[in-house]
């Protein structure tokens, strides 16, 4: 009986084994190889995997995801014998996992060397500045370089990224230098033309003053000179209806030429009047008026009482 019941357990123990390893779980998204006397049988995908015990054997579990492939910085050297050392990120995926199981050893191993070999390739046949400014042309071509050579491996490269470009440290401080004079180059460059544009600006304004000022004055002028017009000719129409009114007065009162000479006597000062005036003419009746003077002076004697003459007379003794 206890023979029995061991080998009966010995029994379940070996059932339960081969049903362990007769079946195996693939997550999603992963395959596995299944190899049956150490030859390729298949590839089983995600889901229960069945196999049969001690004849089957199921290789590690491969990821089809895109994965993420870093490289640390790497020492290159460019066509203009500079040393700079660049960092890389490699974007990639599994599309054949039998090749990339058979047709390569150490997946890993074998793309960082190609990469590290086609990238100082690439660097050394471009000078520093060349590799600063083409980061993008740098990434295309090792991509295309890298798919090809991997294709046969099972594997496509999606992208390829620079991440850190380090040139030596010297060649860093001049490049400070240079950015930095640029930097003020392109700030004088600035403020030369805020004052040119600031004084273009000043010069159209003043010209717009100018323009307006002289529209003024010349309004101004033309409208002073309008005023100084229409005075002058009311001055003119005054003195016309003056003349006219002396002249009816004149003419009513039918003036002695006696009166007309004393006048025009008392005419004779006004027109003298006025810094203009250089040349003064007398008439040619200046005997016939003095004579008139002395006529109006021997009849105001006359006029006046003999005492006033006698007391004038006096005086003058």
């Amino acid at each position: 009986m206890p023979v029995i019941a061991i080998a009966l357990i010995i029994l379940v123990v070996f059932v339960v084994t081969v049903a362990v390893r007769s079946i195996r779980i693939v997550p999603q998204a992963r395959v596995v190889i299944v190899q049956r006397l150490g030859r390729y049988l298949r590839t089983a995908s995600s889901g229960p995997v069945f196999v049969v015990p001690f004849m089957d054997k199921i290789l590690p579990v491969i990821d089809l995801r895109e994965q993420v492939f870093p490289l640390e910085p790497l020492p290159v050297i460019t066509e203009d014998n500079v040393g700079i050392q660049i960092a890389t990120v490699v974007y990639y995926q599994i599309v054949n996992p039998k090749a990339a199981t058979y047709e390569v050893v150490n997946l890993l191993q074998a793309f960082e060397q190609l990469t590290m070999t086609t990238l100082r390739n690439i660097i050394g046949n471009l000078t520093l500045d060349k590799t600063l400014t083409s980061r993008e042309a740098i990434n295309s071509q090792m991509r295309a370089v890298l798919d090809e050579v991997t294709e046969k491996w099972g594997v496509r490269v999606n992208r390829v990224e620079l991440k850190d470009i380090i040139p030596p440290h010297d060649v860093q401080q001049a490049m400070e230098k240079q950015m930095q004079a640029e930097r003020n180059r392109r700030a004088a460059i600035l403020l030369a033309d805020g004052q040119k544009q600031s004084a273009v600006l000043q010069a159209e304004g003043e010209k717009q003053s100018a323009i307006l000022k002289a529209e003024g004055a010349k309004q101004a002028a033309v409208l002073k000179a309008e005023g100084d017009a229409q005075a002058l000719v009311t001055v003119q129409q005054a003195q016309a209806q003056a003349i006219n009114v002396v002249f009816s007065a004149l003419h009513n009162s039918e003036p002695s030429p006696e009166i007309l000479k004393y006048l025009y006597l008392q005419v004779l000062p006004k027109m003298a009047e006025g810094s203009a005036n250089k040349l003064f003419v007398l008439p040619s009746e200046l005997e016939n008026i003095a004579g008139l003077g002395a006529t109006f002076a021997a009849a105001t004697q006359q006029a006046l009482p003999a005492d006033v003459t006698t007391n004038g007379s006096e005086g003058r003794q």
